[in-house]
């Protein structure tokens, strides 16, 4: 016995209770039965078809627009990194957003105008697929591509005992 356990008067009661326990415990780990195997075997089904389910989402920001008084430079006068991104900025812009701007500093009147985005993107996929001449369909996370593993199992019916 340590000798923390022999100062301390409370722990001589307790320490023949816990190993009572622990062999009461032990008995019953060796009683539980062994898993059974499983008639399960795994293989591969055609993919007919993997259809994307789409979560859209909203996405409001605020952004500075400038009316004009005095134009900003156009496409013919920008260069480099500045002309790329007013290219993307203009593809990306509706027809109702698009407004003469100018540059803050030209004195132009600029106010916050709230632009409103959609974003689709797939959450799901819905796949049609073949096995052994059996059409199916489920809704997958994930693209399975052109074949898709499944898991075949195999279970007798055993009717109840009066039915036999």
């Amino acid at each position: 016995m340590s000798i923390a356990l022999r100062n301390c008067p409370r722990a001589k009661p307790a320490l023949p209770v816990l190993a009572a326990l622990l062999v009461c415990a032990c008995p019953a780990f060796a009683q539980s039965p062994p898993p059974a195997p499983e008639n399960a075997r795994l293989e591969y089904a055609q993919v007919l078809r993997a259809e994307p389910v789409y979560q859209t989402l909203r996405a409001t920001s605020m952004v500075e627009r400038c009316e004009a008084t005095t134009p900003v430079a156009s496409e013919d006068q920008r260069r480099g990194f500045a002309r790329m991104v007013g290219a993307v900025k203009d593809v990306l812009r509706s027809d109702e957003d698009r407004v003469e701007e100018t540059d803050r500093s030209a004195g132009g009147d600029c106010r916050m105008v709230p632009i409103e985005r959609e974003f689709r993107r797939p959450i799901a996929y819905d796949v049609d697929y073949v096995h052994k001449g059996v059409k199916y369909r489920s809704r997958l996370p994930y693209d399975p591509g052109n074949r898709l593993r499944v898991r075949v199992s195999v279970t007798p019916i055993v009717p109840p005992a009066g039915e036999r």
